[in-house]
């Protein structure tokens, strides 16, 4: 035992005073004064071992929440719930209710299953309205097109689906191919707009030699209006099996290709227009 001197000498002895007020039930300030002991660390170390009065024991704030809390868990609650129900976080519920056991799932692995997966087509299905509604409000607030519109779009169409012309290799025609049958359409009411006569289009399918070829051109024919009889000889790509392709079956029907004779005066207006369409844009903030 460290030796002890001075005013604090008679170390045992001022210990049992000490223990004896506190089996009395005094606080560890009334033995402080009744002892004259004002040295913090000398007064824990005469108290060492030596339990509080209750009195003197302040309830914890939490104290209430997880009696209540375990009583919760008793009742068969899973966290979530008592958090609901207690306002409190789930790592304190955790700590207060971990040793009590697990309730009984409310639901057995196949009735679990059949609700998330129910959840999950109520969650698609809302998003399947709203993604429609939003197509739909986009769609109606565009209206009919000026001429000077559908004059914009078409250019900015072909300048991003059509052949253009290079330094090194000159192009100076308008040649476009899509599979979309709308994009198609609004190219087509484009060239229209821009006194193309439809006797001046070349127009063939291209598509995969293992697709239908006769009944892509009877697709196009639909879309365009233009007799199968005057589409040019079908262009038939080379299939590879190793490409992992998903545009086959029913709903393939291939690209269709339209060539402008005698069209490099209008692929020059054309690329014009679009160097016009950037210069009006402006830059980018």
């Amino acid at each position: 035992m460290t030796e002890t001197t001075g005013k604090y000498a008679d170390f045992e002895g001022l210990r049992a005073q000490a223990v004896a007020l506190r089996r009395e039930g005094l606080s560890v300030r009334q033995i402080r004064d009744r002892l004259k002991v004002f040295n913090n660390d000398m007064l824990h170390r005469l108290l060492q071992g030596e339990p509080a009065p209750e009195w003197t024991k302040r309830p914890r704030a939490k104290d209430d929440l997880r009696e209540k809390a375990r009583e919760l868990r008793l009742q068969g609650m899973t966290y979530d719930q008592i958090q609901v129900e207690l306002g409190c976080s789930k790592s304190s519920i955790s700590l207060w209710v971990r040793d009590l056991p697990k309730p009984e799932p409310r639901y057995t692995e196949e009735e679990r299953l059949a609700r998330m997966n129910a959840g999950l087509a109520n969650l698609r299905a809302g998003q399947d309205r709203e993604r429609v509604e939003t197509k739909r409000a986009a769609r109606e607030s565009i209206g009919k097109l000026s001429d000077r519109e559908l004059f914009i779009a078409g250019v900015t169409l072909y300048w991003a689906e059509g052949m253009k012309d290079k330094p090194y290799s000159r192009r100076e025609s308008l040649l476009f191919i899509n599979s979309d049958p709308n994009v198609i359409k609004v190219y087509l009411r484009w060239l229209d707009l821009l006194g193309v006569a439809r006797d001046r289009l070349h127009i063939r399918v291209s598509i995969h030699e293992s697709g239908d070829a006769p009944g892509a051109e009877r697709f196009w024919s639909d879309v365009t209006g233009v007799p199968r009889t005057a589409f040019m000889r079908a262009t038939l790509k080379k299939h590879n099996p190793k490409t992992n392709r998903r545009n086959t079956g029913a709903t393939y029907h291939g690209c269709l290709v339209i060539y402008v004779t005698k069209s490099a005066e209008l692929y020059r207006r054309v690329e014009g227009a679009w160097y016009g369409i950037v210069l009006g844009a402006g830059p980018a903030s």
